[in-house]
């Protein structure tokens, strides 16, 4: 009982993590059948066909994101802290789990799990983060929007890459704009139309001239003025996905590109 309880509350604290249902991918298992094949095939089977090949798989009902910071507390809160934890920190990492999302959820486990079983976890972690930047492989598991296509007809106005995902744009859907770490957008204007951003995954910038920076993260929502001067993007250590369109659309509307972000007062952006 006292293990259910301790389950149920990390649990909670998973639920309330900012990833959502990420992108769907199939997951195969094999392991068990080739550890365990001829000493035990039932058991194979029901690891590799059953856990692997239809719990993990329900992913309508729960993201791989989630379930693999489900199990890193249910071994956690055992105490396990072997190869498979390891392997499930791999796993972890490649559905999208950042670093920063381990680290909050261990340290708030920690409290009702056991201090030494966290820094056990945290120094195995420590092998797999080996960065705080996510590939865009693994951003793409931490994010319910798919990343696009690279945004090539407007690279010449963006330092860094960028791509673009319209959302239903023939019917006036949003248009979905996702920054690698550190990319940016020129300065820009646009003309008789208001454009709204909505950061639904990751971290960035909006800032508008001679104003100071505001800090986007998952539900930011910013109205940008006709005829402001202002420039967007993604923070130095973290990936950037934000929904835009235009809405007030006046006659002659459109955008006028204008210089780069200077290096250096975007460098002073933590």
């Amino acid at each position: 009982m006292k293990l259910i309880t301790i389950l149920l509350v990390m649990y909670i604290a998973v639920s309330s993590v900012n990833a959502q249902t990420n992108m769907k991918k199939e997951v195969q298992q094999t392991a068990g059948r080739a550890a365990l094949g001829e000493f035990a095939p039932e058991f194979a089977h029901l690891n590799d066909d059953v856990l692997f090949g239809e719990v993990w798989n329900r992913q309508d009902k729960l993201s791989l994101h989630n379930r693999s910071l489900v199990t890193i507390l249910s071994l956690m809160a055992q105490g396990i802290t072997d190869s498979s934890l390891k392997y499930h920190l791999m796993t972890a990492k490649a559905n999208g789990v950042t670093r920063a999302e381990l680290a909050e959820v261990i340290t708030h486990a920690a409290f009702y799990a056991g201090w030494p079983k966290a820094w056990a976890v945290f120094n195995i972690a420590k092998e797999v983060w080996t960065s705080e930047t996510q590939t865009k492989e693994e951003f793409q598991m931490s994010t319910p929007y798919p990343i696009g296509e690279p945004n090539d007809g407007y690279a010449k106005y963006f330092i860094g890459k960028s791509y673009l995902a319209p959302m239903d744009a023939n019917n006036g859907g949003p248009i979905n704009v996702t920054f690698e770490p550190a990319c940016r957008n020129n300065w820009h204007i646009h003309h008789n139309s208001i454009q709204v951003l909505i950061c639904v995954t990751g971290r960035g910038w909006y800032q508008e001239w001679e104003k100071e920076a505001i800090e986007m993260i998952p539900g930011t929502v910013i109205s940008i003025p006709a005829e402001a001067k202002h420039w967007h993007g993604a923070a130095k250590d973290s990936w950037f996905q934000h929904l835009t369109y235009t809405t007030k659309v006046g006659n002659d509307a459109g955008n006028e590109w204008l210089e780069a972000v200077d290096d250096n007062q975007y460098k002073i952006l933590k």
